[in-house]
C-alpha cells in the first residue's frame, strides 16, 4: 500500500514547509507499523469515502486542508477533508498520518 499526505492551510502556514509524507507499507521497518496503518485505513472505509468531505465554510485560513491518495492492489483514491472531519474513524487515519509527518520532518 502507498500512501501521499499532504496538508495544507492551518495557522502559522508556510506553503514551503507543505511536503508530502510519502509511505509504502511494504518499506515499514516494523510489521507493527504496517498492521496498524492497513487496519486504520480499513477501519475508516478510506475507499468508501467521498472524494471530498466538506466539512466547514470554505475560504477559512485557520483551518487545515489533507489531502490523501491512497494505492492499494491496484486500486487508487483522493480524499480532501479539512481538520473538522467529524468521522472518528478518518481523524484517527488523519492522526495517524499527522504524527507520522510531524516525525519525518523533526528527523530532515
Amino acid at each position: 500500500m502507498k500512501i501521499e499526505f499532504k496538508m495544507d492551510g492551518g495557522p502559522a502556514y508556510f506553503p514551503g514547509l507543505s511536503k508530502p509524507l510519502l509511505i509504502d507499507t511494504d518499506a515499514l521497518s516494523e510489521a507493527q507499523d504496517k498492521e496498524e496503518l492497513e487496519s486504520l485505513v480499513q477501519s475508516a472505509n478510506f475507499f468508501g469515502a467521498p472524494s471530498a468531505v466538506a466539512t466547514s465554510a470554505p475560504g477559512r485560513p485557520d483551518h487545515r486542508q489533507y489531502t490523501i491518495t491512497i494505492e492499494n492492489a491496484g486500486e487508487k483514491r483522493t480524499v480532501q477533508l479539512t481538520d473538522r472531519e467529524g468521522d472518528p474513524q478518518l481523524r484517527d487515519l488523519i492522526n495517524y498520518l499527522r504524527a507520522k509527518a510531524r516525525k519525518s520532518l523533526s528527523a530532515s
